[in-house]
């Protein structure tokens, strides 16, 4: 019995030291390698903040951070950060991520140059695309036909063109995503004050316009052919050129004959610097007829709405961090790389006269948000698509709507709705508010002596106003008619507008001018009560004129005030 109690007593003591053992291995591990261990792990909060400050730091270099999943571990956190640093410090880091190539159509005009920025296309190159730009001359015609070929995807082009040219091949293969920029003042019309003063003074059948074929300067001429009282005008007195330099030279040549000649900066202040040149008119006076726009292969819309987004949004961050005093170096390094350098002055220039469209005046533009009323520049899509349509019909250039009343089909409204569906602002990103929607410059109350120094810049081309016989009270048809040179005034903001009533002279002379008064404050009032400010208009009566239709007839003209 005693040696079987010795026996178990040595069996626990070995179980013992056994388990002494293992405690003591376990501290020693635990010691010198779980505890270092994990005082050298970060925690996932400390990760996400690392991970955060340097996406941050990889934004200000183009370089776009993927987005942390919500259920993300430490383990995968820290193979995002490292992933995320390698590609801020390898030189192929902002191009090694690209993917699908885009090709889009495009020319050298100064309002591309955000398109053409590096800054531009890290952007995209990171969100995997790379981009390919295509320069074909601004031919149009060529523009679109690459586009229904695919031998693009995207372009940009103004809408008069795209209408234009998409009504001469039978059809239109793309589609308006955003709008880019709006001539003003880059475009003019300019003429010898001797030969042509005033754009009445076109009116004859002998005048001609020098003007570029198929170019936003011919849509200028357009412009003023189809708002103007200008029926002697031949709608076919064009006299085609070969770009802007080419109708400045013709512009030197010739300064007695009755010629307009419709050009671009930098010819424009060229031909400014004769003392005997002025202008008829140029893209500053009017809105929504020279516009820029990005369109998209409907095809390729279909299967790549994500890369199309990615591109928009790309794009309105760029123009957003370029900003408004850097817009005139992009301008002048653009030119510079396109081969047609320009001086500081001339980037200034250009800079002034065109209106690149932020991410809040695009939201406009679509109806996404609603135009700030009379005081918004930003118009409609529809509207201004209206209005071309209707330039073009006038005078001419198309046989017929290819809208057929739709504005809306030739643009598409759900890349700028996602984006605003995600509250996206450059400026908000920047902490900086949301980008401002443009208003447009008010015209200034005027006094009885100002008004009477007015002069005139053109008879507006109007419907012959019609009343209940012997009455100033309107008819159903000159309502409409009003209604709409309502719209014709909101595209022409910068001019005050003469109303002028006439009577006959037959009859009661003070009784056929009271009438003629009568007639023209009717229409005068119905303009303001449809939303034209009271001090851009005056109503006036001129003396009574011999027997005829125009003897009764109201006429409206644009005037403003001497330069």
């Amino acid at each position: 019995m005693k040696e079987e109690g010795s026996s178990n007593s040595g069996k626990m003591i070995g179980c013992a030291f056994v388990w002494l053992l293992l405690v003591a291995l376990v501290a020693v591990g635990y010691k010198f390698v779980v505890d270092p261990y994990i005082d050298t792990q970060a925690t996932k909060e400390e990760l996400i903040v690392q991970y955060s400050e340097l996406a941050d730091q990889a934004a200000q270099r183009g370089i776009m951070a993927d987005k942390v999943p919500e259920d993300a571990d430490t383990d995968q956190l820290s193979a995002m950060l490292d992933a995320l640093k390698q590609r801020m410090t390898s030189s192929k880091g902002a191009t090694s991520t690209a993917k699908q190539q885009v090709r889009v159509a495009i020319d050298s005009f100064s309002g591309y140059a955000v398109l053409r920025s590096d800054a531009f296309k890290r952007k995209l190159s990171v969100r995997g695309i790379d981009l390919k730009l295509l320069d074909d001359g601004a031919d149009y015609r060529k523009r679109l036909e690459a586009l229904k070929n695919g031998d693009v995807q995207m372009a940009v082009i103004t809408i008069d063109a795209l209408i234009k040219t998409g009504h001469g091949l039978g059809s239109n293969p793309a589609t308006i995503v955003m709008v880019i920029d709006e001539t003003v003042g880059a475009d003019a019309m300019v003429a010898w004050k001797k030969s042509v003063p005033n754009i009445d003074a076109l009116n004859t059948a002998d005048t001609r316009i020098v003007a570029t074929p198929d170019s936003p300067s011919e849509t200028l001429a357009r412009v003023v052919m189809s708002n103007f009282q200008l029926p002697q005008l031949p709608t076919d007195g064009f006299i085609n050129a070969d770009g802007a330099e080419d109708v400045y030279k013709r512009f030197q040549a010739d300064r007695d004959g009755k010629r307009a000649y419709v050009l671009w900066e930098p010819f424009v202040s060229k031909a400014l610097e004769e003392p005997d040149a002025h202008v008829l008119m140029d893209s500053s006076r009017f809105r929504g007829y020279i516009v820029d726009v990005l369109v998209v292969q409907r095809d390729f819309l279909l299967s790549n709405e994500s890369a199309v987004d990615s591109l928009v949004e790309a794009y309105l961050r760029t123009l957003y961090e370029s900003g408004v005093s850097g817009m005139s170096r992009l301008v002048s390094d653009d030119a510079s790389a396109t081969g047609q350098p320009v001086s500081d002055k001339q980037a200034k220039t250009l800079t002034d006269k065109i209106w690149w469209k932020n991410t809040s005046e695009n939201y406009a533009h679509f109806g996404i948000v609603k135009e700030s009323g009379s005081s918004s520049a930003v118009q409609h899509l529809d509207r201004m698509i209206g209005n071309i349509v209707n330039v073009l019909q006038r005078t001419g250039a198309i046989s017929s709507d290819p809208t057929n009343g739709n504005p809306g089909s030739i643009y598409y409204d759900a890349v700028l709705r996602r984006l605003h569906s995600a509250n996206f602002h450059p400026a908000i990103v920047a902490n900086a508010g949301e980008e401002k929607i443009r208003s447009e410059i008010k015209l200034p109350k005027l006094s009885e002596q100002q008004w009477a120094k007015l002069v005139a810049v053109g008879e507006l081309q109007v419907d012959r106003l019609v009343f209940s016989r012997g009455t100033a009270r309107l008819t159903n048809q000159s309502k409409l008619t009003l209604e709409s040179l309502v719209n014709t005034l909101r595209s022409w903001p910068q001019y005050y507008l003469a109303v002028t009533g006439r009577a006959r002279q037959e009859g009661d002379a003070d009784a056929n001018r009271a009438l003629a008064e009568q007639r023209a404050a009717t229409a005068v009032k119905y303009l303001v009560d449809n939303g034209i400010v009271p001090h851009r208009i005056r109503a006036t009566a001129a003396e009574p004129s011999p027997a005829g239709g125009q003897a009764q007839s109201v006429s409206f003209r644009l005037v403003q005030q001497p330069f």
